[in-house]
């Protein structure tokens, strides 16, 4: 017999769902996060009587090392909703890193001269240029020769890593071009405090905006409407959120000696208790803000992004539908490889260098990072944010056990853990569902 007060309690949580319409699996990620990074600040906390990872250094850093993996995770995203998979993203990080280490540090100074100012946006434009093409070329082999990619790409991983060992030889290129190494964060490759702040106001009236204008198209068209309660909730929740992210942003000052030498490069003298200078969003994170936007909204709000889901539900019926599905797989293809030449540059602008080792297992992350958000391998499901989301899961755990000391093995075990069962939870969720 069933208990009374339970169905009450199973109803009220049904309804608030329906209400605000937020979506379970993203309360799940979100749980399953809060979870990560609790666990493993009081693990520190008994262990070492220190919690390291609630800290706001911890965090920032997280954000950093985050935004590359987030930006090829909402490329992936498309690729698995086609029911497709990209084994190469790796080998070609690396490879592309490459080819922007020898433009900018080999080719470049000896025509335009050591730091000339348009070095880094060339560079920037070869990265992306040569990720896109490749990404074009495997998606032709894909598409129009019948090849699975999972062989096409998994012949990427290997061809593509190769490619980078040949290019210098095994060698490390550095030092990069001053300007171009800003792009992957550090002290100077931030906005700092006042600069986040308006960023923060930005997005806080962008959400609101979002709100009031997708509340005025369900009226328009008559479509049923969210109670006012829960539009201001979850106003209230996006806003509060951007408002935090600011603030630990903010919480985290630069360097002690990187403070001293800023001071004395502009005659600042400094009092004994030190100059607080926040570093505030660094510029990967931004990036990968900008990216998750734009992808969000070419998904979601484009003809592209439609067929996308369209081919991904159902290929023989889009095919039939009219829609070119071997153009669209081979530009979904050179997306992936365009926002992996972006995430090159971020690698390898934060490592102020280009190595052989650069964007290795990355393709496991950014697999995981999908599928965890939410990205079904049977096709026509998945979205950007929850890929984003999925990149900072993913991230949270690497950092967290490189926090607490365990071994790289056990660090990829885990990784290969938790991409089985997000792919176990979503054949569930999705039998559920049906």
């Amino acid at each position: 017999m069933s208990d009374p007060n339970q169905d009450k309690q199973d109803s009220a949580l049904v309804r608030f769902l329906r209400a605000t319409e937020v979506d379970t699996r993203l309360l799940g990620m979100i749980g399953a996060l809060m979870l990560i990074w609790l666990g493993f600040h009081f693990y520190g906390v008994i262990v070492n009587d220190y919690g390291a990872f609630l800290t706001p250094r911890n965090l920032w850093n997280l954000s950093v090392q985050t935004s590359s993996i987030a930006v090829m995770a909402t490329g992936m995203v498309l690729v698995i909703v086609t029911r497709h998979i990209d084994l190469s993203v790796g080998s070609l990080l690396g490879f592309t890193a490459m080819i922007m280490g020898v433009t900018q540090v080999w080719v470049l100074p000896q025509f335009l001269g050591l730091g000339h100012p348009l070095i880094w946006v060339i560079t920037v434009v070869v990265g992306i240029t040569f990720g896109a093409l490749i990404g074009a070329f495997q998606g032709f082999l894909i598409a129009y020769l019948s090849i699975p990619a999972f062989i096409v790409t998994l012949g990427g991983l290997l061809i593509w890593r190769g490619a980078s060992y040949l290019v210098a030889r095994g060698e490390t290129i550095a030092p990069v071009d001053q300007t171009f190494s800003l792009i992957g964060g550090g002290p100077h490759g931030t906005i700092g405090a006042t600069g986040s702040i308006i960023v923060g106001v930005v997005f806080a009236f962008f959400i609101i905006l979002l709100l009031i204008n997708g509340r005025r198209q369900r009226l328009r068209f008559g479509f049923p409407t969210r109670p006012m309660w829960a539009e201001l909730l979850i106003g209230g929740v996006g806003v509060g959120f951007v408002a935090a992210a600011v603030m630990v942003m903010n919480a985290y000052p630069w360097p002690k000696g990187v403070v001293k030498k800023y001071a004395a490069a502009n005659n600042i003298e400094v009092p004994e208790g030190g100059i607080f200078i926040s570093h505030g969003f660094a510029i990967p994170i931004l990036i990968a803000i900008g990216v998750g936007v734009l992808m969000t909204f070419l998904a979601n709000r484009t003809r592209f992004g439609r067929y996308v889901f369209a081919i991904g539900g159902n290929p023989e019926a889009a095919e039939l539908a009219g829609i070119n599905t071997k153009k669209m797989t081979m530009l979904i293809f050179a997306l992936m490889g365009a926002l992996t030449g972006i995430a090159a540059v971020i690698a390898s602008a934060r490592l102020k260098s280009a190595t052989l080792a650069l964007g290795q297992f990355d393709e496991l992350y950014v697999i995981a990072a999908a599928v965890i958000g939410g990205t079904s391998f049977a096709g026509g499901i998945g979205t950007i944010y929850g890929a984003i989301l999925g990149a900072l899961v993913m991230q949270s755990l690497q950092s967290g056990m490189v926090l607490i000391g365990f071994d790289a093995a056990i660090q990829q075990m885990v990784v290969g853990g938790v991409l089985v069962v997000a792919v176990f939870l979503d054949n569930l969720y999705r039998r559920n569902s049906a």
